[in-house]
């Protein structure tokens, strides 16, 4: 199947999609921030460059974007209808890289959460599990 953009307006599309501060990324912090805790942001000392670095606590969370980390809710599990295999690959890569951070940052003595981007629409869930998270020894 064509795609239905012009190659400008995919170019477009694509330019727009943030790395950082993406908004499940912001609702996160604004919980954090919430409930006391004072944290770093994208510490590129650490695999990964995780997006809320917690040094005191060493702890971790990650905001993974459900298209693009291949979560198993519905948003994850979309293929893209064109240039299908290229995006299969560099979603599984993203994938593999994120279980090799991970890996690493726990050998390195550090908690990890993962918060998808799904859940962060469900406010009361997302703030429970930050919470028990950050508040467990």
């Amino acid at each position: 199947m064509a795609d239905v953009l012009t190659k400008e307006q995919r170019s477009f599309n694509m330019s727009q999609i943030r790395g950082k501060n993406t908004k499940p990324e912001i609702i996160v912090r604004s919980i954090v921030h919430g409930i006391g805790f004072r944290y770093s942001l994208h510490k590129n000392n650490l695999p990964g460059k995780p997006d809320i670095v917690l040094s005191r606590h060493k702890k971790i969370i990650f905001v993974h974007g459900c298209f693009w980390h291949m979560h198993k809710c519905k948003y994850g599990k979309v293929k893209p209808a064109t240039n299908t295999n290229f995006w299969q690959e560099k979603r599984q890569g993203n994938v593999e890289r994120d279980k090799r951070n991970i890996k690493q940052l726990k050998k390195l003595g550090w908690q990890i959460l993962v918060i998808w981007e799904c859940q962060t629409k469900k406010a009361e869930k997302v703030i429970n599990r930050i919470k028990k998270f950050l508040e467990q020894g």
